[in-house]
């Protein structure tokens, strides 16, 4: 599951999915999950520190922000600890407000069953799963012909299924792809720049080697230059 700390390099994302997630919960329910989850979500957006897991704010501030009086601000607060989402860390006394803290394991678990109605995407992400690389097609001009098969070498063949299975990835990242050697089980192919080379590396590969296989088993590894 997604790590219930939003922090770290993705923590900005962590943090709008974890609203969404509030969001979703919120509107497959009634007319009193939509109230409470918006304050709650309009509180912890205006005052939650998430480095510090720490939500330190009085009830008279909190019925200004939610435009209530502060018996409904007790009440909501303490519908929100019953539901396990606020926690208190440190019980207010005179002159200190209470300070709370989220327990985002609780708030995820309780949203879960709305993740896949968000998307897929979303659902595979809150579960901690990669999420699978999408390969952008670069507009090109006109059409990518069908590569001729008649006679051809294993890529030219190659070409030809990865040319049926997607024409919009071939035409922008395959089409222009050489055969430069074969040594073995290693074709090697060239990309007409660096920038071309590594993006094929990275995300078409796999594609690539599993075509070149499918009309040669003895091929066992493609190399990509440039």
């Amino acid at each position: 599951m997604l790590s219930p700390k939003p922090v770290g390099r993705d923590a900005a994302a962590r943090k709008y999915d974890i609203i969404t997630a509030l969001g979703a919960y919120a509107l497959a329910g009634g007319k009193h999950d939509h109230r409470l989850v918006l304050r709650f979500i309009t509180l912890v957006t205006a005052r939650y520190n998430w480095a510090r897991n720490e939500l330190a704010v009085g009830q008279r501030e909190i019925a200004q922000l939610w435009s209530v009086d502060e018996r409904t601000v007790k009440r909501e607060m303490a519908k929100l600890r019953g539901c396990g989402w606020l926690v208190v860390k440190r019980q207010g006394a005179r002159g200190r407000v209470t300070e709370y803290g989220l327990d985002l394991d609780a708030i995820l678990e309780k949203t879960r069953p709305q993740w896949p109605q968000v998307g897929p995407d979303f659902d595979l992400r809150m579960q901690g799963a990669p999420e699978p690389t999408r390969v952008v097609p670069l507009p090109v001009r006109g059409t990518a012909p069908t590569p001729p098969v008649e006679g051809g070498s294993e890529w030219a063949l190659a070409q030809a299924m990865l040319h049926a299975e997607d024409a919009g990835v071939y035409g922008s990242w395959l089409h222009n792809l050489t055969r430069q050697d074969r040594a073995g089980g290693r074709v090697t192919l060239q990309a007409p720049s660096r920038f071309h080379g590594a993006y094929v590396q990275t995300h078409l590969t796999t594609r690539v080697l599993a075509a070149l296989q499918a009309v040669d088993s003895d091929v066992s590894e493609v190399v990509i230059t440039a």
